[in-house]
């Protein structure tokens, strides 16, 4: 986010932007589908942070909440965070393996902008588990984690 007007603007600093999602997620945003908050309410730094997302209607994912990590590391939100389901899921921008969101297949984090934020990348998420290519892949079993 940047401030001003004009010609100006101010870059707002990475811990008044964690600050700023993390009272947005702590207030529940949106129709409740995605949520989000600090993994550790000691860490001074903001770096790891809890995700969930309620799988879309009319898919294979209706009904199931899944899990994620997300660390924003020092350089974010200059660059995005690591995004990780902990929860097991197929997806085809998740490694099967690990369960790590991979850039280079989900477009918000392959083109990210500093004015992103994580609840909007729990959002895409959520939209892409309903995108053909996603919305009927067969799914490990409920309760499965990486």
């Amino acid at each position: 986010m940047t401030l001003g007007s004009g010609g100006s603007s101010v870059v707002v600093p990475r811990n008044f932007k964690l600050l700023e999602e993390l009272e947005r997620g702590e207030k529940g945003i949106g129709d409740g589908s995605v949520s989000y908050g600090m993994d550790d309410a000691d860490d001074i730094y903001m770096r790891s942070w809890t995700g969930t997302i309620i799988g879309p209607h009319n898919t294979v994912h209706e009904g199931r909440i899944y899990q994620l990590k997300l660390f924003c590391d020092k350089d974010y939100p200059e660059k995005p965070p690591g995004v990780r389901f902990h929860s097991r899921i197929n997806m085809t921008c998740v490694n099967p393996d690990n369960g790590v969101v991979e850039a280079k297949k989900l477009g918000m984090l392959a083109n990210w902008q500093r004015e992103f934020s994580i609840e909007d990348i729990l959002t895409q998420l959520r939209k892409e588990m309903a995108a053909p290519h996603n919305r009927k892949l067969v799914q490990p079993p409920e309760g499965t984690f990486f």
